[in-house]
Formats: C-alpha cells, sequence, structure tokens
C-alpha cells in the first residue's frame, strides 16, 4: 500500500532528486513570509527540507498554518539558488503545488521548540514533555536510548544468554530501599511491592538450572531523585551466571560495556581488563567508592605526620591533603573561594592551605603552622614539586575521607584537570560485608545475598566489620554504572549472614522464603550483576541530568508534571483494595 502521507523523509532529499514530484509530512519549525515569497522549513524525524510557497501558487489555507503544526506537501525538488551548508538538504528545497494541513496548533506555543540557546523551566518542560521531546538534543537522546538497548542485548545474545522476564508484582523485601507498595483486592489487608530488582527470581532462575540469565528489568525504589538517580523507577541490565567466580563475571562486563561504548561514541574507551581497586584504597585515595580516573589528584593521609602538633585545627584529627601542581598563578580568591565551598556547600570546619613557591618554601594560609620536620615528611609523602599548593582537611575519619574527596572533584573540574573525550572504568571489589548503621547496629553494606569471602568461616571467627565480600562495583567517570556480587548458595552461610545483621530464621523465611527453600535443592554457585542503563545512557549522551534521557521522567519532587501523578483516587477504587485514609493536614496548609 503506497503511504498517502509521503514518498520521502524531510532529510533524505539530495541534488540527486531534482525534478521529482515528492510528498513531504512533517512539523513546521519555521515560517518566513517575504511578501512574494513564504519559506517553511519541514522537520520529520529524519531532518529538514526547505518549501517555498510562490504568490502564484493557489494555497487557500497558507493563513492557518502555525508553527509546530503538522502538514504535509506536494511539490518539486528544485538546486537551491542560496545555499544551505548546514544541512544535508541544503542543497535542494521543494516548490510546494499544494499543502494540507494535518494537524493544526489551536494553542500559542509554551516555549519555543528547536530554538537553541533557550532557557525554559525544567517543570515547564515536563509539563509539556511531549513538546520538549520534539527538541532535536532531547529527541535525539531517546533515540540513542534504542539503539544502546539493542546493542546491549546483541552483546548477551552473542554470549549466549537467555533473555527471561520476571514480574512485577512481587513480594516485600528489605533490600536497602523503602518499597513501593501494590494492595490487594483478593487478599484484604495484604500487599504486593513493586521489585527494588530482580534480585531473588534471578537466583531462583539458577535455582532452576539456566545458566545464562539477563534481561533489561525495571527496578522501583522509593528514594529522594538526584541528577543520576530517578526517583521511583529505573531500568537495568541484568545478568546472572550459574557454575561461576567472579573472574567469570568480570570477563563478561569487560566483553559488553566497552563494546557498547564503542558503538556509540566517538570517545576513547578503556579496554578490559579494567582496573581494580579494594574499595578501602579507594576511599583512601579518592575520598569515594566511585572514583574518576580522568581526575590525576590523590588524596593522601597525613594524621600521622600532625601528631601531637599544637595546631588546634589539626589537633587529634584525621588529616587529608591533596597536592595540586602549577598553582603558582592563582590569586588569593581563588583559595579562598574553595574555603568557602568547603564550609558552605559539604559543611566543612574549614579548607586549610598552602602554596609552595619556586623554591620549595611554603606560603600562605597555615605555612606558619608547619614546621620544617613536618614540611619534608609531606614533600616525601606526597612528591610535592614546586609552584604546588597542597590542600589539608581534617576532622574525625569518615567526615574528613568525605570531604576530601569532594574537594578532589571540584578541584579537578575548577582547575579544567580531567582528562577528554575519554570514558575510563574500574572495579571497585573487596567491599566490607557489613557496616555500622545511624544507630551503631550492624547492616549489611552492599548486598545481603552476597557471599563473604572465605565463606561460613570468616563470618564465625572474624569481627563483622572485618568481613569482606564477593561484591563489586563497576564505575565509569566518576558514576557508579554496575554493582553485582558472587552469591550466597548455601542455607548455614545465609542464615548466619542475615543473624549479624539481626535477622531470625523466621525472618529469612518470612521474607526471601522461596529463595531459602530453593537451597534446600542443589543450587549450583552463581553470581551476576546489574548495570545501570539510565547511567550508561546519560554518559553516552553527555548529559548531566539522568531526566535529559527518560522520555517520560518525574520532576525533583518526584511527580509526573504531564500525567499528574501521583494523584488522588475515588473512595470506591480505596474501598476496593480495602483502604482507608487517615490524613492529618497541617491546619496552615
Amino acid at each position: 500500500m503506497v503511504n498517502k502521507y509521503r514518498t520521502h523523509n524531510c532529510g533524505e532529499l539530495r541534488i540527486s532528486d531534482i525534478k521529482k514530484e515528492v510528498r513531504l509530512s512533517g512539523f513546521v519549525q519555521t515560517i518566513r513570509n517575504l511578501g512574494k515569497m513564504i519559506f517553511i522549513d519541514l522537520r520529520d524525524e529524519k531532518g529538514i527540507t526547505q518549501i517555498v510557497i510562490s504568490e502564484e501558487t493557489n494555497i487557500e489555507n497558507i493563513k492557518d498554518i502555525a508553527k509546530e503544526c503538522t502538514i504535509s506537501v506536494i511539490g518539486e525538488v528544485v538546486e537551491r539558488t542560496s545555499k544551505n551548508d548546514k544541512i544535508p538538504t541544503g542543497d535542494i528545497e521543494v516548490i510546494a503545488k499544494d499543502i494540507d494541513i494535518l494537524g493544526k496548533c489551536r494553542k500559542a506555543l509554551p516555549f519555543e521548540v528547536n530554538i537553541e540557546g533557550q532557557t525554559v523551566r525544567e517543570d515547564l518542560r515536563l509539563e509539556y514533555r511531549f513538546l520538549d521531546l520534539r527538541n532535536e538534543n532531547i529527541h535525539n537522546n531517546i533515540i540513542l536510548r534504542s539503539k544502546i538497548l539493542k546493542d546491549f542485548r546483541n552483546a548477551m545474545d552473542e554470549l549466549d544468554f537467555t533473555e527471561i522476564q520476571t514480574p512485577i508484582l512481587a513480594n516485600s523485601s528489605p533490600e536497602g530501599a523503602r518499597d513501593f507498595l501494590v494492595p490487594s483486592r483478593l487478599h484484604p489487608g495484604e500487599f504486593y511491592a513493586l521489585p527494588q530488582a530482580p534480585q531473588q527470581f534471578k537466583q531462583l532462575l539458577m535455582v532452576s538450572g539456566f545458566e545464562k540469565y539477563y534481561q533489561i528489568a525495571p527496578c522501583f525504589r522509593d528514594e529522594d531523585p538526584r541528577a543520576d538517580r530517578s526517583p521511583g523507577e529505573f531500568y537495568q541490565l541484568d545478568f546472572e551466571m550459574s557454575f561461576v567466580e567472579q573472574e567469570d563475571v568480570f570477563k563478561v562486563i569487560e566483553n559488553v560495556l566497552p563494546k557498547v561504548f564503542k558503538q556509540n561514541t566517538s570517545w576513547k574507551v578503556d579496554e578490559g581488563p579494567f582496573i581494580r581497586i579494594p574499595f578501602k584504597e579507594s576511599m583512601e585515595k579518592y575520598g569515594t567508592d566511585k572514583p574518576d580516573l580522568r581526575n590525576p589528584l590523590v588524596i593522601s593521609d597525613l594524621t600521622d605526620i600532625f601528631v601531637g602538633t599544637e595546631f588546634n585545627a589539626f589537633k587529634d584529627k584525621t588529616v587529608k591533603a591533596i597536592t595540586v601542581e602549577n598553582m603558582e598563578e592563582k590569586p588569593r580568591k581563588f583559595f579562598d573561594n574553595m574555603s568557602v565551598y568547603a564550609v558552605d556547600e559539604l559543611e566543612a570546619k574549614g579548607l586549610a592551605w598552602v602554596k609552595v613557591d619556586n623554591d620549595g618554601n611554603l606560603n600562605g594560609g597555615i605555612s606558619k603552622f608547619i614546621d620544617d620536620e613536618r614540611k619534608t615528611k609531606i614533600f616525601e609523602k606526597m612528591n610535592v614539586k614546586p609552584n604546588s599548593a597542597i590542600f589539608f582537611v581534617a576532622d574525625e575519619y569518615n567526615k574528613a575521607v568525605k570531604i576530601a574527596g569532594d574537594i578532589r572533584i571540584k578541584l579537578g573540574s575548577e582547575l579544567d584537570l580531567l582528562e577528554k573525550n575519554v570514558f575510563r572504568f574500574c572495579f571497585i571489589v573487596d567491599f566490607p560485608m557489613y557496616e555500622l548503621s545511624d544507630e551503631g547496629t550492624i547492616d549489611f553494606n552492599h548486598n545481603p545475598f552476597s557471599m563473604p569471602q572465605s565463606g561460613l568461616k570468616s563470618l564465625e571467627e572474624k569481627d563483622p566489620l572485618d568481613v569482606y565480600a564477593y561484591q563489586y562495583d563497576a564505575v565509569c567517570n566518576g558514576y557508579e554504572i554496575l554493582s553485582g556480587a558472587v552469591r550466597n548458595h548455601d542455607q548455614d552461610i545465609m542464615k548466619k549472614a542475615f543473624s549479624i545483621a539481626g535477622y531470625k530464621e523466621e525472618d529469612i523465611k518470612g521474607k526471601f522464603g522461596a529463595l531459602f527453600n530453593a537451597f534446600s535443592y542443589g543450587t549450583p554457585p552463581h553470581a551476576g550483576a546489574a548495570a545501570g542503563v539510565d547511567r550508561i545512557v546519560m554518559l553516552l549522551a553527555k548529559e548531566d541530568n539522568l531526566r535529559e534521557v527518560i522520555a517520560f521522567p518525574k520532576n525533583k519532587k518526584a511527580r509526573d508534571l504531564l500525567m499528574n501523578a501521583p494523584s488522588n483516587v475515588f473512595d470506591k477504587q480505596l474501598e476496593e483494595v480495602h483502604i482507608k485514609l487517615d490524613l492529618k493536614h497541617d491546619e496552615n496548609n
């Protein structure tokens, strides 16, 4: 059947199409009325063609054509006299013979579409997302996302993985974030939960004998939004393998990630094997477990050098320091601004600093509080060069580590130190199995289903905070893009691991009953990981916010302004799922 709306796409016409009669359909991007001639830039997903309407052309509805309405044009392709080398169709134009208006614009546009350099309030963009998605940059981001998903699937298929879908309505389980609960109509007082991840299901698939599973899985977590974390829902490339160890999983990751990145960027991409950094080392050197390896700065611990100091800001504190080369030209204002950033944005007590001149002398900042002996030790430990600066953070250990990590990132950005046009990968390995909660109790640090290194023996003989797990993250340019683990597949280890975190056996059976029971029936050793699709697309699209690579995102308050969600529902709907609301309103609202 012949398409009655088009014979060609707007972006595919070339000089070889001259004298052809064509029908094009698309959105009116611009209209320029010069009296005797009207020029329209007609846009579809493939590109733009200039349409010319002369005064001799009898088109009755020309006055009804407005920007962003959709039209169909029949006309002849001719060579342009004034060519446009900025677009592929710039050598030709179409002389219109007839125009049909397919979709009128009946309201004024809330903002201009495809106008370079304009700033539109984000909430307005999200309220009119169907218009925002017409903008070339974000439109191309969604097309890029589609391609990346296909490339992931192709890569996993080539490695002989089986794609399997797991349920969306599942059970509630403690996996690190709040669940989204779904009330059951058929079972009063009971709830489903949307899965935070397919964790239990993919392990059950291993028990079921599927040796290589994967899916592009939707995950749901009731978390506060961030620029790199979408509120409510996100997608991950989820995979699991039987009869494997950590090294086998790494080989898959080192195969798939570079391949997919290379297929979607012109930047340099790290090949496997990726650099491996133990968690503790990462925190010490970079102040984070997701280090950006494009940044050459590293953190040094100078706590031992300042033992016994009379300088009150450093006395009995953990002292971290960063040295930066080629700082001789930086004015005092730069150092003052860094100090203001540390106090106002990072809630640090301050940011101490010194400058090192061409002769190796200390100047400015806290230089008078550093004696020659300490200066010598600092220079040796940090390999300090002439014309450098040293920045110091002093606080209790955890705060000092975090603040130093943030200062490292800020310095790298402010001084433009990051390596350009490259994607740098690394694995963070040897995560602690447990951590202390804010209340001082033992909690799982990473994934409760992970295998402790040395198995049951380490759980029985070591301090819980000294137990390491076979857990790992993949990091790219400062973003965690993948997380995984060798899984615990033994009931005895599972019971002991959860008991240390305060769970009784009945708790395990209640929350993870299917998995616990399945481990009684010949469970193969297994391991896997999940890569964050949204963050990977964000990186490859060179965006700073996930909302720019998701078709219909929620705003900073986790609201969908386009569909008005969340929203109130009818009392009848609540009755059907056996729920009665007890809302306590603030009298001032």
